[in-house]
This record gives structure tokens, sequence and C-alpha cells, in this order.
């Protein structure tokens, strides 16, 4: 147990690594933060990719821990669905890196029912002009950090159509609760100007680089595999984190003083926006390998399901082709997928609508995306 114990702590801190000296392009801080460990294709396709003589031995195991490393760093801007490429060109882009290390531990309670808690880490970098001496070319860039826990969830599983001998397909739906423990106010060093002089300020980081968002969720969450062949199969996920919550009142100022316009159209604190997820694809697996291929559909909307929209938000969503690649070796699963996006938009946000409406002047701000991100991780069931 010692020695199991020891491999999963360096193979975390080998996640951490790739993280942070790889360099990949990914997609982008309106990116929905992190489904957790326990909402992934790995964990219906490791019930579901069984033949039927596995299904009884694989059955066994009462414990399932999920380790997964996400990476992306944004620097592309679109408003609406147009890139903006002088910005990258002129450097006036600005880029986020974002690390985050999921720990999920799912516990079988019985032929139907599971239970997940995950637990995100989080490392962010945010390097830009704007926020700090101005967006004027050839300032000097500046960069902020946030490091912490994330927002942790908890999710109760159900079989509604359980793997079994025989059967072609399963389904797997779940619901959660996501709790407001990464820190939603986290603050860092700004520079600006005074004259010539460059002065520092401290003030809370960008909504994107947060940890956590401040508010109580609830998840709802679908899992489904069905098996075509011996070789082929397909899968379909579906995840939507529900937040209630406006806003969580933390000043978008970066330690000064909102201007009047922000206040006036809400955007002077940050919101606590809904996200979801949605995939699907096809696996073609040959004895331990699969290899996937499928889509990937992320999504910051402009509102909410329940409460209000007030604050400040980058609604974005991003469609991506996302291939991938599984390994299974005993009682272990790894796993590393690349969605490679092909589509990114950057619609409207309610303080967008509010001043289109009350100037008659259409007012859409714009977000940086970036072009793949990378998830690397393992599953050992126990």
């Amino acid at each position: 147990m010692k020695n199991i114990l020891l491999d999963i702590k360096l193979f975390a801190v080998l996640l951490l690594v790739l993280g942070s000296n790889v360099e990949l392009r990914a997609q982008g801080c309106v990116a929905i933060r992190t489904v957790g460990g326990l909402n992934t294709m790995e964990h219906s396709m490791m019930h579901g990719m069984m033949h039927d003589s596995n299904v009884s031995k694989m059955a066994e195991p009462k414990w399932e821990l999920n380790i997964s490393g996400r990476y992306f760093k944004s620097y592309k801007h679109f408003n609406g669905t147009d890139e903006q490429t002088q910005r990258v060109d002129e450097q006036t882009d600005v880029r986020n890196f974002s690390r985050t290390l999921d720990i999920s531990l799912l516990r079988k309670v019985n032929e139907k029912w599971s239970i997940g808690f995950d637990l995100p880490l989080v490392y962010n970098e945010r390097s830009s002009l704007y926020e700090h001496v101005g967006s004027a070319i050839g300032n000097p860039r500046f960069s902020t950090f946030s490091q912490g826990i994330g927002d942790i969830r908890i999710a109760a599983y159900k079989w509604l159509i359980a793997p079994r001998i025989g059967a072609k397909g399963n389904l797997l739906a779940g619901i959660g609760l996501k709790m407001p423990t990464g820190n939603f106010k986290s603050e860092d060093i700004f520079h600006y100007k005074l004259g010539s002089s460059i002065l520092t300020r401290k003030g809370p980081v960008d909504q994107s680089i947060q940890p956590g968002d401040g508010g109580w969720g609830m998840t709802i969450e679908l899992n489904a595999f069905r098996q075509l062949n011996n070789s082929l199969s397909t899968y379909g996920n579906v995840y939507y984190l529900i937040n209630p919550k406006g806003n969580n009142g933390v000043s978008t100022a970066r330690g000064g003083i909102a201007s009047a316009s922000a206040i006036k159209y809400t955007s002077d604190v940050m919101s606590v926006p809904d996200q979801y997820l949605l995939r699907a694809g096809t696996n073609f697996t040959t004895n331990n390998f699969t290899l996937s291929l499928g889509v990937r559909y992320e999504c910051i909307p402009a509102k909410d399901i329940i409460g209000d929209n007030t604050g400040f938000r980058r609604p974005g969503n991003v469609l991506a082709l996302e291939p991938g690649a599984n390994y299974n070796y005993k009682k272990f699963n790894f796993y590393l997928y690349a969605p490679i996006a092909i589509r990114r938009e950057r619609p409207q946000s309610y303080p967008d609508i509010l001043k289109t409406n009350d100037t008659n002047v259409f007012s859409r701000g714009d977000a940086a995306f970036a072009d793949y991100s990378i998830s690397l991780g393992f599953g050992y069931k126990f």
C-alpha cells in the first residue's frame, strides 16, 4: 500500500511538472474552470468498454481514484466569432496560464449507486498590459498569480442502465453539490503609472484566475456508452453547473476605484456564472488500447438558469475536436486528451446588453482563447 501511495504522489508531481514546462496552447480564459475528475469520459468508459468475461472481475473493486491534470494557455482574442489578430501582433494580448490538478475518489455503494468526491488544486498566472500601466504598445508587461484549493464537489451517481454481461450500452446519471471552498477574492500586486513613476497597489486578481467563484452550486450529469462491435463504440457526456448566486461582491477594479459606468451596468463586481460541457465521439479499442475522436463544447452562458445575471463575466463558448487515448493495465487506466478549438465565440454579456439598451450603441467586450488544451491522468480501482 505504501508503494502504491508513493507512485500516486510521484505521478501527481509529474502532472504538475508537465503543466509547468510544456509550451501548449489551450482553450482560454472563458473555458469552464473544471468539471472535476468525476465527470470524465474515462469514468463511463471504464465501466462500459469491458468485455463480457471481465465484467464480474471489474465490478468487484469498491473504490476508484482518479488524478488528472489540465493545462492551457489563452492568448488569442475574440469579439463575437471575429479574431482580433492585431492583439498578438502588437503584443497587447492577455495571456492566461492555467494549471489544474483534479483528485477525485469514487466509492461504490451497491450495484446501482456510487458517491464521489472531487478536490481541484489550481495554479494560475495572468500576464497583461491593460491591467497595469496601460495598453499602449511598448509598455512593460506584468503578471498576477493565484493558487490553492478550488471549489470542492460531492456527487451521487446512479446507473440508469447498468453495465452487465451481454449488454451493449450503459447510462450513468449524477447530481452533485459544488461548495465555495476556493478563494474567490485572491489578491496580488498591480502596477500603475503616476506621472513618470510606476507604483503598485494590491487588489483582487481577474475573475478568470480566481481559484473559486464564491457560490454554492448544483451539478447535473449524464454519461452514456454504446458498444457497436468488438472494436468500435460511442460515448456521450453532458455536464451542467447551476450557480444560483448572482455575484460575489468582489471588486473588478484591481485595487482601484470602480468607474461610474461599471457601477451603472453592474460590472464593478464579479458574477457567479453557470457553466456546461457537452461531449460525444467514437472509440476504437484493440487489446488494452483505446483511441477516441469526438467533439467537445464548453460554454459559460451570458445568462444563468436560476438567479440574476448581474456582475462581470466573460461569456464564451468553444467548439473543439477532441482526440484521445486510453491504456488499461490491470487496475490502472491511463488517459490523454487534447481538444483542438475549431470555433470560438465571445457573445454579449449581461452588462454589455444593459449598456447597449441604454446607449443604443452596440457593446461587446472580448475574451482570450487559444488553440488547444491538454488533459493527462490516470484512474486506479481498489
